[in-house]
């Protein structure tokens, strides 16, 4: 059971977030949800308060239509030796989820009736390609990432739900660093909105954000100030308009600390600015709320909450957790040994 307390009602506290639309009183804590399995959730798809699926290891793909209250396995047949990172719903009927790996282990998979079959959509057949992350910026458009091959990061394309995938031509693509790639750590390190799109790397002496204003067929990048190095740099982006961004991340290795672990754009993804109160340690996932100015971020040691767009955080849970992602007014997170939880405001 993991430990939960409030955020705490200090005149510090309210100093901080004084003019951000926080309540005195109404602070969050994530209520866990008994999944009944141990698998590991890295990819979370919440659609409403009743509605989310989550996928992740063991090929273990799970959906509630009840708020939590139970759970169905849904997960394809034959898929129990893959690894899910990352999910997408639209609705308790229709999702895309994808599995990581070298060659053929990086797969799509789509469904149209909760889970109860499968269509394989996409199979890689580059030994050298390593798919990360999924983004879908309306039912029709979607793009996946994938590691460099031949210097320069992949991207797959949908404009029919899932049903088919195109690898893109790369020349629109700036070229990799040297030991630069993406982290499949919790479905956020591609996101979208609308048109534009924007992934997060790190491995390399520079954690970078790349950004598409045209779905993703050509991109620009620029430099991020976040640390970065062989387990480190950013980890996930939270976009919740084109302009107003979010960057958390770490190292996995060492999780805390973790000095300049976040930073905020408002221009789009041109520059961005370290966090002036940083979450502290290493954080694998970020989420708008849907409540004006409120992001959320979790990770292995912990959640926090910022009121004012990403500038400060503060911590509210100590539990361990991997992805959060919110809908129609409803967060959810997910993580190590069958972790689920909602969020809840009291």
């Amino acid at each position: 059971m993991t430990l939960q307390r409030k955020l705490s009602i200090s005149a510090l506290a309210l100093v901080m977030v004084a003019g951000t639309g926080f309540t005195p009183g109404r602070g969050p804590s994530w209520q866990l949800k008994d999944t009944g399995v141990t698998a590991g959730f890295r990819g979370l798809a919440p659609v409403s308060a009743k509605v989310a699926w989550v996928a992740g290891s063991a090929g273990t793909v799970l959906r509630t239509v009840d708020g939590g209250r139970t759970w169905a396995s849904v997960g394809p047949p034959g898929a129990a030796a893959l690894q899910f990172r990352d999910i997408e719903a639209t609705d308790a009927r229709h999702a895309t989820a994808l599995t990581i790996g070298y060659g053929e282990e990086s797969r799509i998979y789509a469904t149209s009736d909760g889970g109860r079959s499968w269509t394989e959509t996409f199979r890689n057949d580059d030994p050298t390609a390593f798919y990360d992350c999924l983004t879908f910026s309306d039912r029709r458009h979607g793009l996946a990432l994938a590691d460099p091959v031949g210097g320069k990061f992949r991207i797959l394309a949908t404009d029919d739900g899932g049903r088919s995938w195109q690898v893109r031509p790369t020349t629109g693509m700036p070229d990799a660093l040297p030991g630069e790639f993406a982290f499949a750590a919790s479905g956020t390190c591609l996101v979208s909105a609308g048109r534009h799109a924007w992934f997060a790397t790190g491995g390399d002496a520079t954690a970078r954000v790349f950004h598409s204003r045209d779905g993703g067929r050509n991109w620009t990048v620029i430099d991020s100030p976040l640390p970065s190095g062989p387990t480190k740099g950013i980890y996930s982006l939270a976009f919740r308009d084109t302009r107003h961004g979010l960057a958390v991340g770490g190292d996995y290795d060492a999780p805390a600390p973790a000095p300049d672990g976040s930073a905020v754009t408002r221009d789009g993804g041109r520059t961005w600015t370290i966090s002036k109160r940083v979450p502290g340690e290493y954080r694998s996932g970020a989420a708008w709320t849907g409540r004006g100015h409120t992001a959320l971020a979790v990770g292995p040691t912990g959640s926090d909450i910022s009121y004012d767009g990403g500038v400060t955080w503060r911590r509210f849970d100590t539990g361990s957790f991997d992805a959060v992602a919110c809908a129609n007014g409803a967060c959810w997170a997910s993580g190590t040994a069958g972790r689920v939880a909602r969020l809840s405001w009291h």
